[in-house]
């Protein structure tokens, strides 16, 4: 259909099914949907491990083009059912869509199928389904709080990378002349300090000489102190944001979701929302 055309009658019974979650089709759909994907990753999985690829190969080709024909047609419907096709088909869950599909399509001439597990980023899905707008608020909330903080993050991840270069580069001068095979360089020694501060700890460098263990241990300490810091300035932001019930209902004209019950109007493009 035309950019900014209005929907058919059946179109826009189509568009509350496989955009929305309020209706029991729309549910189902989703359900559907997810079981499809899950299923469909499953058989991707499976069929890498040696003795199933030998054994059921054919069997799980043929249930591989099954899938790929059923997400082929939703992604068909998909775009039928949006006012701007074009601007779904490079949306990101327009892209995650037909990607889910391009692989099998390109395995048939290219023989590989590995890259099928992208349709796993489809389950972002699984948000809409049951009508769970309280996942929808707070993946919104906490994505804000994110967004907010990104300045006081960028700097504490600059103070961050101070330390671990500074640390790193004494560890070096330390360690170099006894223990020369583990802290050989400084870039070695900075990967330690980071593995140290972020209280990872392979265990495959490790400083051998009182001074060096006495900065790990400071650095150790350091870690348990830093692994705070982030969280609080998020939480901080979080604190702050008001939280609002949404629904499920999808903008038939930018396609974006997660609106208040008694919103009228699409908070991100302006145009109205459809009401049933």
């Amino acid at each position: 259909m035309k950019s900014g055309e209005k929907l058919s009658p059946f179109q826009e019974r189509l568009f509350q099914i496989i955009f929305e979650a309020d209706t029991f089709e729309g549910k189902a759909f989703d359900v559907t949907l997810l079981v499809a994907i899950i299923v469909s990753v499953g058989l991707v999985i499976i069929e890498s491990v040696e003795w199933i690829g030998k054994d059921y190969g054919s069997l799980l080709y043929a249930l591989e083009w099954i899938f790929t024909l059923f997400f082929t047609l939703e992604y068909i419907l998909r775009l039928y059912i949006t006012r701007d096709p074009l601007k779904y088909a490079i949306s990101f869950y327009g892209i995650i869509d037909l990607l889910a599909i391009l692989p099998t399509y390109i395995g048939f001439v290219t023989g590989g199928q590995t890259f099928m597990v992208i349709r796993a980023l489809r389950l972002l899905r699984v948000f809409r389904i049951f009508k769970l707008a309280q996942f929808l608020n707070e993946s919104e909330i906490l994505i804000q709080g994110l967004k907010r903080s990104k300045q006081k993050i960028l700097v504490f991840l600059f103070a961050v990378l101070l330390i671990v270069t500074i640390v790193g580069s004494i560890l070096y001068l330390v360690e170099g002349s006894t223990n020369s095979d583990q802290f050989s360089n400084i870039p070695k020694s900075i990967y330690w300090a980071i593995v140290t501060v972020t209280t990872v700890g392979y265990g495959d460098i490790s400083p051998i000489t009182p001074l060096g263990q006495f900065l790990a241990a400071c650095l150790m300490i350091v870690g348990y102190a830093i692994i705070a810091v982030p969280t609080g300035i998020v939480t901080s932001e979080l604190v702050n944001k008001e939280k609002k019930n949404r629904d499920t209902r999808t903008c038939h004209h930018c396609l974006e979701e997660g609106h208040e019950f008694d919103a009228l109007f699409c908070k991100h493009c302006g145009k109205e929302l459809e009401h049933e």
